[in-house]
């Protein structure tokens, strides 16, 4: 019993360590929010987009750069389980404007702009189908919860989660390349597929280790 009260703080301080990084990141991100309202092409990620940017990439790039924000937040909230079990209502009805928004204008947005990504084919091939795998999952999600099959229904959004947390995790593996000189042609094609697929695969093994408990 002493050990599990120990390992449960654990996770909660591992939770609570896990979300300030993830905010603290997003923040980071959002301040380079002003070299996009309006575009400034000599910005990094805006870079010689200038002739193809006013159309409907223009149009993908600022449904992508508004929605992901609000959907790593809301994210966020749907993962607590004490806001759920404090607000079931709120939390099935932001849960709904979550998928939908996935659905809707994230994984659309994202498809448009893999076809533009930095690091060519590679990393467009990657972002694609971190596209459609989200997608996939909100829409497994919402079909368990509609089935009352909670248990499932919390595996596929954490899931989704995690992919969405990709936008997050791409920008940390580019930060430490950086730092540790380790950049290269092939950097961000990697890393485009690494930010969802190995926190995915580390989330598919803890969930193998509980259920053999």
């Amino acid at each position: 019993m002493q050990r599990y009260a120990q390992r449960q703080r654990y996770i909660h301080v591992l939770k609570w360590a896990t979300a300030l990084l993830m905010i603290k990141v997003l923040l980071s991100i959002l301040s380079n929010y002003v070299d996009y309202f309006p575009p400034n092409f000599d910005a990094y990620f805006l870079l010689d987009r200038e002739p193809y940017f006013f159309g409907l990439y223009g149009v993908a790039f600022y449904v992508h750069i508004l929605f992901t924000p609000l959907a790593l937040v809301s994210g966020m909230l749907l993962q607590s389980e004490g806001l759920r079990r404090r607000f079931p209502a709120r939390h099935r009805l932001l849960g709904r404007m979550q998928v939908v928004g996935i659905l809707v204008l994230l994984v659309p947005s994202s498809l448009w702009m893999s076809a533009y990504a930095n690091g060519g084919r590679v990393a467009g091939s990657g972002f694609a189908v971190l596209a459609v795998a989200t997608g996939f999952c909100a829409i497994m999600g919402w079909r368990r919860a509609r089935e009352r099959e909670f248990k499932k229904h919390r595996y596929w959004m954490s899931r989704c989660f995690l992919m969405l947390c990709s936008a997050v995790v791409l920008r940390l593996i580019s930060g430490a390349a950086n730092v540790f000189g380790l950049e290269s042609e092939w950097t961000y094609p990697i890393t485009a597929w690494a930010a969802w697929i190995l926190p995915l695969c580390a989330f598919e093994l803890i969930e193998k280790c509980n259920q053999k408990k």
